[in-house]
């Protein structure tokens, strides 16, 4: 066997350099064997791009349905119930004043009707134009905190006041007329920020108290033919509407500001 003088390394006898035999077939037998499937690896999500993310608003602005402003639903409503005041004292003109019997007779089983109509009836046309002034004004900022909670005070006044005449209108009259519900607003907006503990409640209460307090004379007997416990029993059903509806009021501010808070 020749040996390099070099001090390379050993070739065999063709001239190639001479390998372990067995290590290569180590080798082999490992590139042999399959390997572990591993399952691929989750992909994250495509983010949306700046352009994408800019569009989604815009769409979702011009599919979601056009909000009516408060102050339009609120006019529309107390407008449109005025609107039928007048109907209801046209046609009662045509029928000879007999629609006037619908209104509240005191301790009458056929008088208790009278709760439901005796506010939508007018004794002549002097008289609901007297009523129309402040029933809008009144009722409109009524309905302007929120449609639902106007409606329903409404309604309290409405039933108050009429179960009210009903029980101490004095027997042998009869009691018509949306100054019930006129006197309920009145009170209703002047004590109601009281009992919700809102600075701009009561503010805008005096500002009422201020320009209509005058009515409030209205709620002592004296004037012959002025159904004076309409309009005592329509304040009563304003001071119960504000305070019924104030404690939901005032759970609905905390959970909004507990809800602001959290967001910070």
């Amino acid at each position: 066997m020749a040996t390099n003088q070099g001090g390379s390394a050993p070739f065999g006898e063709s001239g190639s350099p001479s390998f372990d035999r067995s290590r290569l077939d180590a080798v082999r037998a490992r590139l042999d064997q399959p390997s572990a499937a591993r399952p691929p690896a989750a992909r994250p999500a495509p983010e949306p791009s700046q352009r994408q993310s800019r569009r989604e608003p815009a769409r979702a602005e011009r599919e979601a349905p056009a909000r009516r402003p408060q102050w339009r639903s609120a006019a529309a409503i107390i407008g449109s119930f005025a609107a039928m005041l007048y109907l209801v004292e046209f046609v009662d003109v045509l029928t000879d004043r007999r629609l006037d019997q619908w209104g509240i007779q005191p301790l009458s089983l056929d008088g208790l009707w009278g709760i439901l109509f005796a506010p939508l009836l007018h004794g002549d046309w002097a008289h609901l134009v007297a009523n129309t002034i402040p029933l809008l004004i009144l009722g409109f900022l009524t309905l302007l905190s929120g449609l639902a909670r106007g409606l329903v005070a409404t309604a309290i006044v409405w039933l108050v006041a009429g179960i009210g005449t009903w029980l101490l209108g004095g027997q042998g009259t009869t009691h018509i007329g949306a100054s019930g519900l006129i006197f309920g607003w009145l009170a209703y907006l002047i004590v109601r920020g009281f009992f919700t503990r809102s600075i701009g409640q009561i503010v805008l209460g005096l500002v009422v108290f201020l320009v209509y307090g005058g009515m409030l004379w209205g709620l002592l007997p004296g004037t012959t033919g002025v159904s004076w416990q309409g309009h005592l029993f329509g304040a009563v059903g304003g001071v119960v509407a504000a305070w019924a509806l104030s404690s939901a009021e005032r759970g609905a501010r905390r959970g909004t500001q507990r809800r602001q808070i959290a967001a910070r």
